[in-house]
């Protein structure tokens, strides 16, 4: 397990000195519970391995993919997950709340 943000951009760093696409995703903005706080991070290479949290695992696979498609159009996003309080159980994510997450490539 990483100790902190510094690991995670350590790794980011290295995988870019590696000549590897690099995509940094941020959570930004949280709404009612979320599982990771404000700057929460998660790092991504071309190849699908990644580093760190966003999500505590909720949404994590679709921050990958997002990943995957701004390697091709090098455009940073914000993307926004949530889930209402009821269907959170129904889903098996106890967590509801929304979050903000910004993703971009290391440049």
């Amino acid at each position: 397990m990483l100790s902190n943000d510094i690991d995670i951009l350590n790794i980011a760093n290295k995988w870019k000195n590696l000549g590897k696409k690099v995509a940094i995703a941020t959570v930004i903005q949280t709404w009612g519970s979320a599982p990771r706080g404000v700057g929460s991070k998660l790092v991504i290479d071309q190849d699908g391995n990644f580093e760190g949290s966003v999500s505590g695992g909720c949404v994590e696979g679709a921050v990958i993919n997002e990943a995957m498609e701004l390697f091709e159009d090098s455009e940073p996003k914000v993307l926004e997950y949530g889930v209402s309080n009821e269907m959170a159980w129904e889903v098996g994510l106890a967590c509801g709340g929304t979050i903000r997450i910004y993703l971009n490539e290391l440049k």
